[in-house]
């Protein structure tokens, strides 16, 4: 009880002054200020849980200040020093729950008109007190400011014309304004996002800065400065980047344009590389170049005074001879006219008496040269047959391919005579012929040409001098029907030709106007295959199915279907994995093939396994994709060869396959065709450019013509190739050189750019560009402009409009499309390029192995297949499969001229290695052998 009187007392005092304080504020309103604080025991000062916040009044709306805090018996505010009158609070008291202590929340209102009248060195201010029983505390000072923000610009952004690549520099300093204002920057309205554009960069002093100009960036820009008060627009600048022009390199020097005699050549280049853009500077220089040159004159053949008349033969006939050398003709000139031999009758009716005189003389002649014939031709088997018994049949069995499409001397027989076959009479052989061109080859399965005997007979019944010793045809009997053709000239027959070269592609090849181009939504074709075989193809898509003679057993049939899977595939690449061509699918999937067929699918790689690693991928029955192979893989389940433009694969199992690409360095190229159709807009003063930049491959054209067809468009130049770089280099599409006055291209609208990505992809829609030119007038009926479409840092094609807008003025553009397109379907024998006996004598020839490598791998060598010949090497007959491929690659051009130079090519290897053999084996049991041979 002794310590309770003090404490009592401290709160009397505490009590008694609370009251006294309360009286004086109520009765003097303008008293001075209170007291700081009163005494107090020690403990704990009120706490602010709330204090006041910097404000901004914006234009004449008060704000509102407030404050909470515990224990607090009172809550008063003071601004700018001087109390705040009681009545202009608002209290509010409650109890905190946790804790079991007052709070108290005080909130005052603060006009304009007091901030206007207040005149001091800083902002108008005001802070809280609170007091408790225990003492008093004060809360921060919060700043009332008057909020606003001026109409003009200290500084407008100003435009610019900058080179492609250079920097851009916008400066924008805002209005002045309370709170100071923020900027951002509009271009052609639309708001520009730093974060997602790196080139750009809006950070530095309200300034926009573009480290590198694209011609992207053309366009109006705007600065926004806004706060709480208001936004504010600076006028707009506009921007302008522009390309200045560069050569692209010098064509070839054309052709003398004189075709004898004294001429001149030229050679050009165009202002392309890049085209000048947005009012960039033209090219200086020379775009022609003119050279003079010489060609020589053509020479026409005349003949030679015609030879003496030859001695008369026992047919009672002697002959004379001229030869087109007098001169011989020269530099394309015409070969001589008329015959070069004639032949009459000697004897004027004298010599069936000769004949009667000299029968038995000819007779007796004629038993001893055949005994002498048989003798050589006895020794001639023996030899030979020593010679080739390590090689089992002998390589020239498959001359009789070759000869049918190479030179031939040999020699004529007097009019009227065959080739005297097995004739024991001799050909004159004074004179001789040269056949040349391709001669057709029949099939020598009818008996009455040549019997099953001798379809295997690894000798001829007869051998006719060629220009290659090696090269003996097996065929004359086919051949004897074009005794009596002459050509002029020869058929070059060199072992130069590459298989399947773009210049054989385009020997397959006709022009076919656009509206032939097939509408229809499925692409699917079918047909009734058997034993026979045959080919399946999607017209104008370059998908084919190839049945080889025999995959199907006997007496059986099967309708097989080929279908390529239009719009967009259902695979979708890996990682940075592209599909290179069509969807393709084939079947039925339970049929099961003896032997390989082959599939041929287009594909738009620039096949570099540098820079390419290409895989086959097949569709599970649940929908699944999984990887076959890998094309450069040695694998013996499948086998994949990769042409320019097509892969050709060998497979034993029908199903939907795929190819995809995945790059190995930026170098990676991927085909695009670029391909421009105009029409009509609704308003007949509009007319709309539609740029597409598509697979090169022809399912992805017809897919594109379809529909356009569908809208009316009409193609406006022959597609043309671009290679496009997996450099992530983006693509430009402009249109340059517009008439300016008679059409108009709508402003920063003449020059597109294509993100990488949607290019690279190979997009389900592939049109990247669109462009709408307006006419001044109606009468203007002709439109002539250019539409450059490059990537940055690759290769560029520049694409030349002229064209009429009238319909009725129209002219068709022409595109290229496979001779096979009619026809979908070949079934059996003519849907093959090799005659089936000489592929039977080809197989029977090198199937058989051979030591000294005359077999079916140096067949694929000489066709240009040297990779995964452990694939042929598990077939029954690997040359089979090996002719089938051949097919396969071969369907449009037929080239039976380049089987049979790597078949000739492969007889002058084997004579090479027999001269060297036949010293060390043969010459000690039969020292005169190479002489009769």
């Amino acid at each position: 009880m002794g310590g309770g009187a003090p404490r009592l007392h401290r709160r009397l005092l505490l009590l008694l002054g609370l009251c006294s304080w309360t009286a004086a504020l109520r009765g003097n309103e303008n008293s001075e200020s209170l007291p700081e604080s009163i005494p107090s025991a020690p403990g704990t000062l009120p706490h602010f849980l709330e204090e006041p916040d910097d404000s901004y009044i914006i234009k004449s709306n008060p704000i509102v200040l407030r404050c909470r805090a515990v224990p607090a018996m009172q809550i008063f505010f003071k601004c700018n020093g001087e109390w705040v009158h009681q009545n202009e609070h608002v209290s509010h008291e409650s109890l905190d729950e946790a804790t079991g202590l007052k709070v108290r929340e005080v909130s005052i209102n603060v006009t304009r008109q007091q901030v206007e009248d207040f005149h001091g060195p800083e902002d108008y201010w005001c802070q809280c007190v609170a007091w408790s029983h225990l003492g008093t505390s004060k809360s921060r000072k919060a700043s009332v400011r008057i909020a606003y923000l001026r109409k003009n610009f200290e500084q407008d952004p100003q435009g610019k014309e900058v080179p492609i690549e250079g920097m851009i520099v916008l400066h924008c300093r805002p209005p002045e304004g309370v709170p100071a204002a923020e900027v951002e920057w509009l271009k052609n309205e639309e708001p520009i996002d730093s974060n997602l554009d790196e080139n750009i960069d809006t950070r530095a002093d309200h300034n926009l800065i573009i480290r590198q100009a694209r011609l992207s960036d053309s366009g109006n820009y705007t600065c926004m400065a806004a706060n709480i008060v208001a936004k504010r627009r600076s006028l707009s600048a506009t921007v302008v980047v522009y390309v200045n022009g560069g050569w692209s390199s010098w064509t070839e020097w054309s052709s003398c344009n004189a075709r004898c005699g004294r001429g001149w050549q030229k050679r050009s280049r165009t202002c392309t590389n890049p085209a000048p853009l947005n009012g960039g500077a033209f090219c200086e220089g020379m775009s022609v170049q003119k050279i003079t040159c010489t060609s020589l004159c053509p020479v026409d053949g005349s003949w030679e005074v015609w030879s003496e008349w030859s001695v008369c033969s026992p047919e009672c006939e002697h002959l004379r001879v001229r030869e087109c050398a007098a001169p011989a003709p020269r530099n394309g000139g015409k070969h001589c006219e008329g015959l070069s031999q004639e032949s009459e009758n000697c004897t004027e009716g004298l010599c069936i008496q000769d004949v009667e005189r000299g029968g038995d003389i000819a007779l007796y002649s004629g038993l001893a040269a055949a005994v002498l014939a048989v003798a050589v031709l006895a020794l001639g088997v023996t030899l030979y047959r020593r010679s080739q018994s390590e090689y089992g049949v002998d390589v020239i069995d498959s001359s009789a391919l070759t000869g049918g499409f190479q030179t031939f001397n040999f020699k004529t027989v007097r009019q009227g005579n065959s080739l005297l076959l097995n004739s024991s009479l001799q050909p004159d052989l004074t004179v001789s012929r040269t056949y040349s061109g391709p001669i057709c080859l029949q099939d020598p399965l009818d008996k009455e040409l040549m019997t099953e005997s001798s379809l295997f007979n690894p000798l001829a019944d007869i051998k006719v001098k060629v220009q290659s010793s090696f090269m003996v045809s097996l065929g004359v009997t086919e051949r004897a029907e074009y005794q009596g053709k002459a050509h002029p000239g020869t058929f070059p027959h060199g072992n130069h030709r590459a298989f399947g070269t773009i210049q054989a592609r385009n020997k397959a090849m006709y022009i076919q106007n656009l509206a032939s181009i097939s509408t229809s939504s499925e692409l699917r074709t079918t047909a009734l295959f058997g034993h026979l075989g045959g080919r399946l193809v999607v017209p104008n898509t370059g998908v084919s199915l190839l049945i080889p003679h025999g995959a199907i057993p006997e007496e059986s049939s099967w309708e097989i279907y080929l279908a390529i899977t239009q719009k967009e595939s259902s695979l979708e690449p890996e990682g940075p994995e592209v599909l290179l061509g069509p969807e393709v699918s084939c079947g039925p999937p339970e049929l099961s093939v003896s032997t390989p067929f082959a599939l041929t699918i287009p594909h738009c790689a620039h096949a570099d396994p540098q820079h390419w690693n290409i895989h086959l991928k097949r569709r599970t029955q649940q929908g699944k994709w999984e990887e076959v192979m890998s094309v450069e893989e040695e694998t013996t389940s499948c086998y994949c060869l990769l042409d320019p433009y097509a892969c050709h694969i060998l497979l034993n199992s029908f199903g939907t396959y795929a190819l995809i690409g995945e790059p190995i360095s930026d170098c990676a190229v991927r085909q695009l065709k670029v391909a421009v159709f105009g029409c009509l807009s609704c308003n007949s003063l509009d007319y709309n450019l539609r740029v597409y930049c598509m697979d090169n491959t022809p399912c992805a054209f017809q897919e594109v013509v379809s529909d356009e067809r569908l809208q009316g468009g009409q193609l406006l130049e022959e597609p043309k190739l671009l290679h496009f770089k997996g450099n992530t280099c983006s693509l430009q599409i402009s249109v340059l050189d517009v008439p300016p006055f008679l059409w108009r291209i709508k402003p920063f609208t003449a020059c597109q750019e294509v993100p990488f990505s949607r290019v690279w992809r190979g997009s389900p829609r592939p049109l990247l560009g669109a462009f709408s030119l307006e006419r001044f007038s109606p009468a203007t009926t002709q439109l002539c402009c250019k539409v450059c479409v490059r990537q940055l840092q690759g290769h560029e094609q520049l694409l030349h409009i002229q064209t009429s807008v009238l319909e009725t003025e129209r002219e068709n553009i022409t595109f290229f499309a496979h001779e096979d397109s009619n026809f979908p379907a070949q079934l059996g024998p003519k849907a093959f390029k090799i005659p089936h006996s000489i592929r039977q004598r080809i197989c029977a020839t090198f199937d058989a192995p051979s030591a000294k490598g005359k077999d079916w791998q140096m067949l694929a060598q000489k066709n240009s297949i040297n990779r995964n010949l452990s694939f042929f090497a598990t077939q029954s007959s690997p040359s089979a499969v090996i002719l089938d491929l051949w097919e396969a690659r071969h369907q449009h051009d037929g080239d039976l001229d380049s089987l049979a130079c790597a078949l000739e090519e492969i007889g002058r290897t084997h004579s090479k290695v027999s001269d060297v053999a036949e010293p060390e084996l043969e010459e000690p049991e039969f020292p005169s052998s190479r002489n009769g041979l």
